[in-house]
């Protein structure tokens, strides 16, 4: 209902210290009162440098079990923290920052603006400018010491990445602090330290996604430094997930661009995420994982992996939580996060850590892709030229055509466009939805240190599900290959729903292979292609997508029987397949709990009954007229009492057009009555 809007995508925070997430919760602490925070605190006041380190290790691991956070923040752990990130010693710097780094990674964002509000961002810009002068000092004479405050840099640059992630005031405090040109030294480092460059491209991309205020901090000196890791030679998952982020980073800075500069740059950036989406997953997973047990056995060789061979590991690894993704605000638009934490791999997993990389990679230039094809929300006062108080908005339906307009299409640049096709991105992103290869499933399923890696690879499809949307939102039939291939996308689709007997308990899958259904959907009807789903898999699309507590899957499920419906009124014989589909689109208009998903099942309705024979008599024989006239009183109260407040205005100004729309559309059907 409305305009489609493409979801965008936060990246996953990152913790540190020691132990993956998942392992703290192997041993249930005693209740806050018996949680170690007093002890620990007190011993950051010690004078001996070994004992304040051993502090800030143990409150680093400590913090990971969610339950022990309170009773940290309820004594002042971030203000006796924050002095350790200039404590004299080195180690001690990177033991606390580790320890906020995981305090803000698993405290999620209300304890990032707990720890923003007690002013961590003074001593972190204090010490990242501190390592930023140390990287060329001349005082740091010992190539171990100088690794040293890299080190440091890299748990300040991931704190700080946390940090601007969840709180609106850390990201000004960036903007303001100069902080920007300390994060791109850190990414210039990534000839001899790639773990550093990651964390920096990490925050770079997530600081200068919607951050108008930091353009004018962009010079050619940050743009260079982006453009030279694009060029780097370098064929490890390591490399190309360093890659990717830098593409995104430009991606989100191109307005900073020169205008002579932007086709090249924007060629660039979609190149490499081309080439990231070449790679495939379900091949070098198992290789990588036989590549782990050569090693082990102390043979010399590992597996050949070609061009696509790993050189330097990525000590990062999700370890994901099975939670839902929630859905939150980022300066204005709808962003999904992931409720998982990562956390440093041993060394001893090179080939896990190169794994996790190429699907890190892969997630993140599907979700580069998807911010490409993002169209800006329409602005309040668009949204309110689209009312329909204005009876002149009638179509040639008697309907308003406000409906119709905010599900236009989106439209692109034809640079933008060009850049998309020339480098095959719709064929590449419609072969990542593929379900991921049973030889790797099982590979991670047979090792517990990568089966953490199956719903990465699952991911990786949802992620490219939604980027398929954004792809069908955005282009034209022609641009994606015209009706043959759109038929084939339909198929394949139908495939992944209709073969997956789990469907309905995979909501992030479900999600996103319905959204894109529902786009691709659309374009066979508008361009009155042959549409290849049978009503028996319909209904059974309906009901597994009713059963969704997501309401956007349950309001592309009755858009699809609408859009289908609609189709089939125009053909003969399709009358009792009308009836089921009408019967479904009153159930959910009745009895849905939410106001949107009623909206968009009567906006349904009204496509499938509005003109033919075989409508006509699939309307009286569901007794449609009086079922709407029953509904309109309840519909009109329920916008009334639950509207404001509840629902956006872009929401209620699409509710009251279905409102008009309802009342015209009852007078449609008396007059078919009358005939």
């Amino acid at each position: 209902m409305g305009k489609s809007k493409t979801t965008k995508f936060k990246r996953p925070q990152f913790n540190t210290a020691g132990l993956p997430v998942s392992a703290g919760k192997e041993e249930e602490e005693q209740a806050d009162e018996d949680c170690p925070a007093v002890e620990l605190l007190e011993k950051l006041e010690s004078p001996s440098a070994d004992v304040r380190e051993f502090a800030c290790a143990s409150i680093s691991r400590v913090v990971q079990q969610s339950q022990n956070i309170p009773g940290f923040l309820q004594r002042d752990a971030v203000r006796k923290l924050g002095p350790m990130l200039l404590d004299g010693s080195l180690a001690v710097r990177e033991t606390a920052t580790g320890a906020l780094r995981n305090l803000s990674a698993c405290g999620g964002q209300e304890v990032c603006e707990d720890m923003v509000k007690h002013d961590i961002m003074t001593p972190l810009t204090a010490l990242l400018r501190e390592c930023f002068a140390g990287f060329e000092s001349a005082a740091v004479p010992m190539k171990e010491e100088k690794n040293a405050v890299e080190d440091v840099a890299n748990e300040a640059v991931n704190l700080l990445w946390n940090l601007c992630e969840s709180s609106s005031q850390a990201l000004s405090v960036f903007n303001k602090s100069g902080l920007l040109d300390v994060v791109v030294q850190c990414l210039e480092r990534h000839p001899n330290n790639v773990e550093l460059a990651i964390s920096a491209a990490h925050c770079l991309h997530t600081v200068t996604e919607d951050n108008s205020e930091l353009l004018c901090s962009v010079n050619t000196a940050v743009l260079a430094a982006l453009e030279n890791v694009l060029l780097s030679p370098q064929a490890d998952m390591a490399h190309t997930l360093l890659r990717t982020l830098a593409a995104g980073t430009l991606w989100n800075l191109k307005g900073s661009i020169p205008a002579a500069r932007q086709a090249q740059t924007l060629n660039a950036v979609v190149a490499t995420l081309s080439k990231c989406l070449d790679l495939d997953a379900g091949t070098l997973v198992p290789k990588l994982r036989e590549a782990e047990d050569v090693r082990h056995k102390g043979a010399p060789a590992a597996a050949d992996l070609g061009d696509q061979a790993a050189e330097e590991p990525l000590p990062l690894d999700e370890m994901e939580e099975e939670e839902a993704a929630p859905k939150q605000r980022r300066n204005g638009k709808a962003t999904k996060v992931d409720n998982d934490f990562s956390d440093l791999l041993p060394r001893g997993k090179e080939e896990l850590r190169e794994a996790t990389a190429l699907l890190t990679a892969q997630q993140t230039s599907l979700e580069i892709i998807v911010n490409v094809c993002c169209s800006d929300d329409p602005s309040d006062d668009e949204w309110e030229e689209e009312s329909s108080s204005d009876e002149s908005d009638m179509g040639p339906d008697g309907l308003c055509d406000g409906l119709s307009n905010l599900m236009s299409p989106l439209c692109l640049s034809a640079e933008v466009h060009g850049a998309l096709i020339n480098h095959s991105i719709p064929e590449k992103v419609l072969k990542k939805t593929e379900f991921p290869r049973k030889e790797a499933l099982d590979t991670c399923q047979r090792d517990s240190s990568w089966r953490g890696l199956i719903k990465k690879m699952h991911r990786v499809q949802s992620r490219a599900l939604t980027c398929l949307h954004s792809i069908l939102s955005t282009m034209d039939a022609e641009s994606l290959g015209g009706p043959a291939a759109l038929q084939e996308a339909a198929q394949h689709l139908s495939t992944l729903v209709f073969n997956n007997t789990e469907i309905s308990k995979d909501e992030e899958f479900l999600e996103a292979v319905i959204s894109a259904m529902r786009s691709l959907l659309q374009m066979l009807a508008s361009k009155n292609i042959p549409q290849c789903m049978t009503a028996q898999q319909l209904m059974s699309l309906s009901e597994a997508a009713t059963r969704c507590d997501v309401v956007s899957v349950r309001v592309n499920a009755v858009a699809i029987l609408g859009i289908t419906g609609g189709t089939l009124a125009k053909e003969r014989g399709t009358a009792a397949t009308l009836e089921m589909i009408g019967s479904a689109l009153l159930q959910v208009a009745t009895k849905d709990v939410d106001l949107v998903v009623n909206g968009e099942a009567l906006d349904a309705l009204f496509d499938v009954f509005a003109d033919g024979e075989e409508a006509e008599a699939a309307a009286k024989n569901i007794n449609l007229l009086l079922s709407l006239k029953t509904l309109q009183p309840v519909f009109k109260s329920k916008i009334r009492k639950e509207g404001r407040g509840k629902y956006s205005p872009q929401q209620l100004c699409v509710l009251d057009n279905i409102k008009v729309n309802l009342k015209r559309f009852i007078g449609y059907l008396e007059k078919v009555v009358k005939k």
